[in-house]
């Protein structure tokens, strides 16, 4: 059986998931409604014009460590045989904690003071909008899965 990591991080698929993944973000920026939506996509904004490929470069930076947390909701899914985006689904809580966990350690590293309240302060409601991303996620993870070649069998011992 294929991991994650062999699947998203092979060297052919990794630039493909990087883009994959920014546009997931994009498009789960695009459904945010009201006014924590505008707020959202207006952050969402100012950034990717202050910075053009932050998003690519972040996704980059921290695509090992996402692959690295979704891999035990992977296995779990291929060693019962279910479906990776139903799978996801139905732990939806579970998988927004370990993804934003990366975050949060990334937090705690931060010697920035300001930058570390603001995160405190924001992390709640990033908690609802990783959840609500999770369907996504999977789609992205079983499309990639779906494509990968079977593991070859061992040939057997002499």
């Amino acid at each position: 059986m294929s991991t994650l990591n062999d699947i998203l991080l092979a060297p052919g698929n990794r630039p493909k998931v990087i883009v994959d993944c920014v546009r997931l973000i994009d498009e789960e920026v695009d459904s945010k409604g009201g006014l924590t939506g505008l707020a959202v996509k207006g952050a969402y904004a100012l950034v990717k014009a202050v910075k053009p490929g932050f998003v690519s470069e972040a996704v980059d930076s921290m695509l090992d460590d996402f692959v690295k947390r979704l891999e035990p909701f992977y296995a779990a899914a291929q060693a019962k045989n279910e479906p990776i985006g139903p799978a996801f689904n139905a732990r939806a809580g579970e998988v927004a904690e370990a993804l934003l966990a990366i975050s949060d350690e990334r937090s705690q590293r931060s010697k920035n003071g300001t930058l570390k309240k603001a995160y405190e302060k924001l992390r709640p409601t990033g908690k609802k909008h990783v959840e609500a991303a999770v369907p996504r996620v999977g789609r992205l993870v079983a499309k990639y899965a779906a494509a990968a070649p079977a593991p070859t069998a061992a040939p057997p011992a002499p």
